[in-house]
């Protein structure tokens, strides 16, 4: 007798499944392939200058999935990000006005005018601390990669390249750390609260830029 393939069922439970759950099960298969690492550097590296998805949602995974490669992860994607800084750096200096401010306004995720315009007052008097305040923070990094090439007058390279190296690794190695201490009860509590813990990133994120806004 043939047996009938479950996959239309699959798919359309698939589909039932919220935007954020599918994006999140998308970049985690990779942990579960030989391009794991590979993955984990593109995605670290793209975050730093354009895509939305944080490399946390990958690197998780890795590090509960082989916890002695922790900290050899968390150096490659602190490696990886921040060359996509640098990166993000280049665009905002070299095609920020040939149409690139046009580009991020409409298309990526948390990257608006009125945000931008903030980030780039900030630099001429804090410059290094934002830099580092985004690296190390929930707050969407690409947004001060591509400001920081902008204000480039006001931002040093070298120091941009500094304090983006200290943040990201530090945020990465301590993650990497704190998932080799407490490993799977935090990704069960993930895994279960999947809604829960976005929301709860949401609201880290508006009260980073709350911050920015009115004690920086």
């Amino acid at each position: 007798m043939t047996q009938t393939s479950p996959e239309p069922q699959d798919t359309a439970a698939t589909e039932r499944k919220p935007l954020y759950r599918r994006l999140y099960d998308w970049v985690i298969h990779w942990a579960d392939t030989p391009y794991a690492l590979p993955a984990i550097i593109i995605l670290s590296f793209a975050e730093s200058s354009f895509f939305p998805i944080p490399p946390e949602a990958l690197l998780l995974p890795l590090f509960l999935g082989e916890p002695k490669k922790a900290f050899k992860f968390a150096f490659w994607c602190s490696v990886a990000s921040v060359l996509g800084g640098m990166f993000g750096y280049w665009l905002g200096y070299a095609v920020w006005e040939a149409g690139l401010d046009q580009f991020c306004f409409q298309y990526i995720p948390g990257f608006t005018e009125e945000r931008f315009a903030k980030v780039s007052e900030l630099y001429g008097e804090w410059n290094f601390w934002i830099v580092f305040t985004a690296g190390f923070s929930p707050l969407p990094y690409k947004v001060f990669t591509i400001a920081a090439g902008v204000c480039h007058e006001d931002v040093n390279f070298g120091m941009f390249v500094l304090a983006s190296a200290i943040s990201r690794s530090a945020r990465f190695f301590l993650e990497a750390a704190l998932l080799r201490a407490y490993g799977e009860p935090i990704r069960d509590f993930i895994e279960k609260r999947l809604g829960l813990c976005a929301l709860a990133f949401c609201v880290i994120l508006v009260g980073g830029f709350a911050i920015l806004k009115y004690v920086l």
